[in-house]
Order: C-alpha cells, then sequence, then structure tokens
C-alpha cells in the first residue's frame, strides 16, 4: 500500500466577480486550501460557525454559564469565557 494519502477532489461555483478577484493567482488550489484552513480555525467551537445552537447545545451552554462569565478584555476589547468556579 501507498503511504500517501489519498486525496478528495471538491469542486464548487463561484461568480463571476470571484473568479475575476482570483485572476493571477498562481496555484489556486492551494490558495483556496490556506483560506478554507484559516477560516475554520476561527470557527466558533459549539456552532461550527452556523450561529445557531442546538437545544441541546443550549441546555449545556446553560450549566457552563453558571460557573463562567463573558467578559470583555480591557487591553484587546475581545469578548472571551472566564471560569468563575472557586478552585
Amino acid at each position: 500500500m501507498s503511504s500517501k494519502k489519498k486525496r478528495e477532489i471538491i469542486s464548487f461555483k463561484v461568480d463571476p466577480e470571484l473568479s475575476k478577484a482570483m485572476e493571477g493567482i498562481p496555484n489556486r488550489s492551494e490558495f483556496i486550501r490556506n483560506a478554507i484552513l484559516a477560516a475554520l480555525e476561527g470557527t466558533c467551537p459549539l456552532c461550527l460557525g452556523t450561529g445557531i445552537l442546538t437545544p441541546e447545545q443550549q441546555e449545556h451552554w446553560q450549566e457552563f454559564r453558571h460557573n463562567h462569565t463573558l467578559e470583555k478584555c480591557p487591553d484587546c476589547r475581545a469578548v472571551h469565557i472566564v471560569c468563575t468556579a472557586e478552585n
């Protein structure tokens, strides 16, 4: 057996404006792969980027919120989760 991983081909349609904007990119496949990986790294781990929690996820979130708060960092102003449970 080959030690190389089998690659899957995924294709998608783009509108003419996006196609035009991508003209001149030497390796569009690599560019698209890198853009998708970067976007996935920033995806919410709960909703997976949908912006919506299922009823079951909402239940878990409500339980989680008993010992956690959302706070804004005074330095960078990013909202983040802070654990308020006592050690």
